[in-house]
């Protein structure tokens, strides 16, 4: 069974660099219809107001990295990533450009990244905190993406000069935006997941991550077959434990204890003690017995509410 959100008031909220994450700049005249070519996601049409979520494929339509794009001037976008990923991506998307006017390179040298959650984040950015999410604004020279909430605390990516002063608001641990990135049930793919997950296994279509009217990409034919044809048997669901959690770890069902039931793809300490990870996992294991990271004899994984609704088929 299901239960509801388990928390201790008040949420996390305050600012945070963020190191695990990185930057890749993409520029010239080809560089929206190159990323549009390479990502699950529209880029063409993309506003300078709106960012959008995307994965890269592989050509087997596992996701070798999910990313942040937005757009910072005509021919110019920015794509945010786990950091792990930062050099194999760039390494792979830089071998397809071939005569495209697109130059990609590492933009972490000038810009750093900071996540900002809470009512003193959306206070300090003021007319420059995107109401919706997935919209993008200006804060001077600095961009602000509305990433989606997690237990209705606003979340914000904020994308500045490194040479500028950081946020003035209270420090946000490591720890804790790590726990509310969990609680938004918004999939990032590291190193310890690459080319595990269709982009529907870990529920990125449900965060805005798919467009399914775009033209061919890496893997399109697999994910679109994987939408349309049949029910998935899979999909990413949030848990909490007793026992520590990592993205990477499989996940056994206790009916079936030799073969592995799922996999975390993110996880994080919860405030108060304890895990909470967003899991991917046979649909099937959720309809009775019990999950465990690990061998069975491991505390039991227990289910949470995501923010959001899963299919009807899928529920």
């Amino acid at each position: 069974m299901i239960i509801g959100a388990m928390h201790t008031p008040p949420l996390p909220e305050g600012a945070l660099r963020l190191t695990d994450w990185a930057l890749i700049r993409a520029q010239g005249a080809d560089a929206a219809s190159f990323l549009h070519g390479q990502l699950t996601q529209d880029v063409t049409s993309l506003g300078e107001h709106q960012a959008r979520l995307a994965g890269y494929c592989s050509a087997k339509g596992r996701l070798l990295a999910s990313l942040v794009v937005f757009r910072r001037g005509a021919d110019e976008f920015l794509l945010s990533c786990s950091a792990d990923l930062l050099a194999p991506t760039l390494k792979r998307l830089s071998m397809f450009v071939l005569r495209a006017k697109c130059k990609l390179s590492d933009a972490g040298a000038e810009l750093s990244s900071y996540g900002l959650a809470g009512a003193s984040a959306s206070a300090w950015l003021g007319e420059a905190a995107p109401l919706q999410v997935w919209g993008a604004a200006r804060r001077g020279e600095a961009s602000v993406i509305r990433l989606p909430d997690a237990l209705g605390q606003p979340r914000y990516l904020l994308i500045q000069a490194s040479a500028a002063t950081p946020p003035e608001l209270a420090a946000l641990s490591a720890e804790a935006w790590a726990w509310l990135e969990v609680r938004s049930g918004v999939p990032r793919i590291s190193a310890a997941t690459v080319e595990q997950f269709v982009p529907q296994m870990v529920n990125l279509e449900l965060v805005g991550g798919v467009n399914f009217q775009k033209g061919c990409y890496p893997g399109q034919e697999v994910v679109a077959r994987s939408q349309y044809r049949g029910t998935l048997k899979r999909r990413a669901m949030i848990f909490d434990a007793d026992a520590p959690l990592q993205a990477g770890l499989e996940v056994f069902h206790s009916a079936d204890p030799a073969q592995p039931a799922g996999m975390v793809v993110n996880a994080a300490a919860r405030p108060g003690g304890g895990w909470t990870a967003l899991v991917e996992v046979k649909l099937s294991a959720l309809d009775g017995g019990s999950l465990h990271a690990g061998p069975t004899d491991a505390p039991a994984l227990r289910p949470l509410v995501l923010p959001y609704a899963l299919p009807a088929d899928a529920a």
